[in-house]
């Protein structure tokens, strides 16, 4: 589905959602939203917020992790119920591990899902694309 751009005077209007990738032991944490969809932890980005910042303070919000922001990975656009565009910032990101995970009041659900099985979850086409490019980077990427 095409969806059109905002024009110029909407652009100002035009938010940005810095998301985080985290796998541990090939699975992927991952929130229910109000739309029942799974989605990749993050949130909106500040005015005079870092990218990094963002992802780093939002994860940690919503999930009770401290993470370190890795690599930015390929942005895009999302429709969010096929209307609103928002320009995706994902990262893969890092953590010891999934133990001290809880969930905020933002979302329905959280879970850790084998990333080999996005296919059964209610998951958006970006986010799936994103986790599997982030696995791909797991096996090459150092782990602090």
């Amino acid at each position: 589905m095409h969806n059109p751009s905002p024009d110029n005077s909407q652009s100002t209007r035009y938010p940005v959602s810095v998301k985080g990738v985290l796998i541990h032991e090939n699975n992927v944490l991952l929130l229910k939203n109000e739309r029942d969809e799974w989605e990749l932890p993050g949130g909106k980005l500040e005015l005079y917020e870092t990218p990094e910042d963002c992802v780093v303070r939002e994860i940690e919000e919503e999930t009770g992790l401290r993470i370190v922001a890795g690599q930015i990975m390929r942005p895009y656009v999302f429709y969010i119920s096929n209307v609103t565009p928002v320009l995706i910032l994902p990262f893969h990101c890092h953590c010891k591990n999934f133990d001290a995970i809880r969930i905020s009041h933002e979302h329905k659900e959280i879970g850790t899902f084998d990333v080999h099985r996005l296919d059964q979850l209610k998951l958006p086409p970006g986010y799936r694309n994103t986790i599997l490019a982030a696995l791909e980077l797991e096996d090459t990427t150092p782990q602090p």
